[in-house]
């Protein structure tokens, strides 16, 4: 969409906005405010960069006749390379998804109880992440380990202001990989284990659509570490989407219904991600991508505690602060990817 496109649009919601019967569906206002919220620093900048170009003209004019202008016109002309910039910027495309809340997956993976610490290390860094920022993060579901860590947790993040929790985590994606002395070494060794991380945006209702039929919903009796039983009824659910074999359990909540309900969040998350990966690959077949790949079994990272060093293999991050990361300070390294992300996307459209 060109920029003459984007003002257009811009004036229309402003149209809508002002229409009270609009507000009267409050998911419709919420997507229209969400839209123009998007739009307004695009227009506010093309609009200061063109009173720049009117007050050059108008200074380089009232210059002919008193030079006292001439500071001022050279001073307006240095402006205006920068606004055209910050203006170039905001037009590369965002992704769609930037507004969205999301669900994440850790799993442990190789390295059995340590990889399962590991887990439960990530969700703490994810965790403390959120709540700096003010962010609302809810556990949806757990497995617990014998030692305190995760064998798999799920866990809901969402924002509270306009910035989408995706647009900071979607690159958080993949294997990550920690070298330690475990808890359960006694001879002082460094092992590497990894557990992986899976994100997707949270799906609403209206952008995936599931059509009972589709769904075989089983229960049983939910289980804590070890394997024990710790209710006795048939609380847990597993959801299996037939169309496309994606299968999702619950266990957390007492309620069947409520773990129905979140077996169901899950599932549409996975769908969004899944259409939303299909319909990428087939438009792009060959962009590779420096930040993001489709396959998310990709090493993104490692965490290296004799050290105190965290490395971002993607783009070349390392810091000797890992015991700060783990503690939630993750914004150089975000920063990082979403830099070299804009940086793509710039030299995809310079």
């Amino acid at each position: 969409m060109n920029l003459d496109e984007l003002l257009k649009e811009y004036s229309e919601l402003e149209l809508q906005l002002a229409d009270p019967a609009v507000h009267a569906d409050q998911n419709k206002a919420r997507t229209l405010g969400r839209r123009y919220s998007q739009l307004t620093p695009i227009v506010g900048t093309y609009r200061e960069l063109e009173a720049a170009r009117d007050d050059l003209t108008a200074a380089k004019e009232l210059a002919g006749e008193d030079e006292g202008f001439a500071a001022e016109a050279a001073e307006i002309e240095e402006r205006i390379p920068q606004l055209e910039e910050k203006l170039r910027h905001l037009l590369i495309p965002r992704d769609p998804n930037d507004d969205k809340d999301i669900i994440m997956e850790i799993k442990a993976g190789e390295g059995g109880e340590e990889s399962a610490l590991f887990a439960g290390d990530l969700l703490r860094m994810y965790l403390r992440y959120a709540e700096r920022l003010g962010w609302k993060t809810e556990i949806i579901d757990s497995q617990p380990s014998d030692l305190g860590g995760y064998k798999d947790v799920t866990v809901g993040i969402r924002a509270k202001g306009d910035e989408g929790v995706w647009s900071r985590l979607k690159y958080e994606g993949g294997v990550h990989r920690v070298q330690r002395v475990p808890v359960t070494e006694s001879q002082g060794r460094i092992h590497t284990s990894a557990a992986g991380v899976l994100v997707y945006p949270e799906a609403e209702e209206v952008d995936v659509q599931i059509d009972p039929n589709d769904l075989r919903i089983d229960v049983y009796r939910s289980s804590g570490p070890g394997g024990q039983s710790v209710n006795t009824t048939d609380s847990a659910v597993r959801i299996t989407h037939l169309p496309t074999g994606v299968v999702v359990s619950c266990q957390n909540e007492k309620s069947q219904l409520q773990n129905k309900e979140s077996a169901l969040r899950i599932l549409r998350a996975r769908l969004l991600a899944i259409a939303q990966e299909e319909a990428e690959a087939a438009a792009q077949a060959e962009r590779k991508s420096q930040v993001r790949t489709v396959d998310r079994s990709e090493r993104v990272r490692t965490y290296n505690f004799p050290e105190n060093r965290i490395s971002d293999h993607r783009v070349g991050f390392k810091a000797y602060n890992l015991d700060q990361v783990l503690d939630g300070e993750l914004n150089a390294v975000t920063q990082a990817l979403i830099d070299a992300e804009m940086a793509e996307k710039l030299a995809q459209h310079s």
